[in-house]
């Protein structure tokens, strides 16, 4: 289980344009530092639905960084998978599908039967199986109002997250596997002769937009995840319940410009401004925000680190462990932070290029106690790590 650590958050107060009663639940936070720029409603439960398939894909790769899966593997699709309810890519029982199209079936057309084809792959041919791990892992990771029945988001009454939660998911996404990251910022995708378009509008029309994830059913209504970077800052947006696309495309637009504001960064005119209903100025409360910023402040710290207990959903081959510190853009950042961990813990850790280009600091060959012990001390002085298998 991987979580974050060593994150400092505070809470801008922002005024931002409210739709009123046109969306349930928003929040907007810097992707990198975890400080909550604003929040409404984020902690209150409503229907994911198919943001649900982040937490698929989570793990999905989870599986191909320990070697359970590789993108070149195809995954056999059962007949249960093929009668998976709209929207789907329509595969039939009995075909195959790669791994790297399955994730990009999720990610651009967020295709039903394709998360349950992962989910009966990846945990005993059951979804139910997997929708239990999937909420074991929620819970690991620090998501404390999430519960998953199914690995697409289909309608459930017990199935239900928050702004808040999915904010903190998507992050570990972000910041455990950044190499899978281009996923969520494919604009358009053809598989057996057709072509899919994201539903994310932001997506080439709001400047930096990279992800992630858009959501829909009749209970939830309209949901979204909006990602974008600029100027060395990388914000999220969640809107959850909108009651409609243009609502939640210019809920998260009208979030990421201020945002950006607020960390010192202009936005520049957009091309998603299409919701025309009257807006008017609200601030949130101090004491909400402040409160907020607290909670979320040690959610964003369970959400980063990793540890190993037992049963755990990652992988033990032959008993070795190891401690990742890290990955960098730079050779030079990679070995700083060599230099760091060698002067604060002692640790001799050697600098790996990883499959994305960026160099990873890790210490490799640990029993299970000596790393968990590395990583107990490195939260103790700050440092971000996590136990890899």
């Amino acid at each position: 289980m991987k979580r974050l650590v060593g994150i400092f958050f505070a809470t801008f107060l922002l005024a931002v344009p409210s739709f009123g009663a046109q969306y349930k639940a928003a929040m907007v936070a810097d992707m990198d530092t975890g400080k909550i720029i604003y929040q409404e409603n984020a902690t209150v439960q409503n229907y994911p639905a198919s943001l649900t398939k982040i937490m698929t894909l989570y793990l999905t790769f989870d599986a191909l960084e320990h070697g359970r899966l590789h993108l070149d593997d195809y995954l056999i699709v059962s007949q249960s998978a093929a009668s998976a309810s709209p929207v789907k890519l329509g595969l039939k029982a009995g075909s195959k599908i790669k791994v790297e199209d399955a994730i990009k079936a999720l990610t651009v057309l967020s295709a039903n039967d394709v998360a349950r084809v992962l989910a009966e792959n990846l945990k005993g041919g059951m979804e139910g199986n997997f929708a239990g791990l999937m909420t074991r892992v929620a819970s690991e990771i620090g998501l404390t109002g999430t519960n998953f029945e199914n690995s697409s988001g289909l309608p459930d009454d017990d199935h239900m997250s928050t702004a808040r939660d999915i904010a903190l998911l998507s992050m570990a996404v972000y910041k455990h596997f950044p190499q899978y990251w281009k996923y969520f910022g494919i604009r358009t995708w053809t598989y057996n002769g057709k072509t899919y378009t994201n539903g994310n509008r932001l997506l080439g029309t709001y400047p930096g937009c990279d992800g992630m994830k858009t959501g829909y059913t009749n209970k939830s209504r309209y949901s979204l995840v909006a990602t974008a970077k600029r100027d060395n800052h990388h914000l999220i947006a969640v809107v959850l319940g909108a009651e409609s696309k243009d609502v939640r495309a210019n809920v998260a637009t009208q979030m990421l410009n201020r945002g950006f504001e607020a960390v010192g960064t202009d936005a520049p005119t957009t091309t998603v401004q299409t919701y025309t209903a009257p807006v008017q100025s609200y601030s949130a409360p101090v004491a909400q925000n402040n409160s907020g910023a607290q909670t979320f402040k040690a959610a964003y710290a369970a959400a980063t680190a990793q540890s190993a207990p037992a049963g755990s959903y990652t992988s033990n081959k032959g008993g070795n462990a190891g401690v990742q510190f890290g990955a960098f853009s730079s050779r030079s950042a990679a070995q700083s932070q060599v230099d760091n961990v060698k002067n604060q813990l002692g640790v001799s850790a050697v600098i790996e290029t990883a499959p994305n280009g960026m160099y990873r600091v890790r210490a490799n060959n640990l029993s299970e106690s000596a790393a968990q012990d590395i990583r107990s001390r490195a939260q103790n002085n700050g440092i971000d790590c996590y136990i890899f298998h």
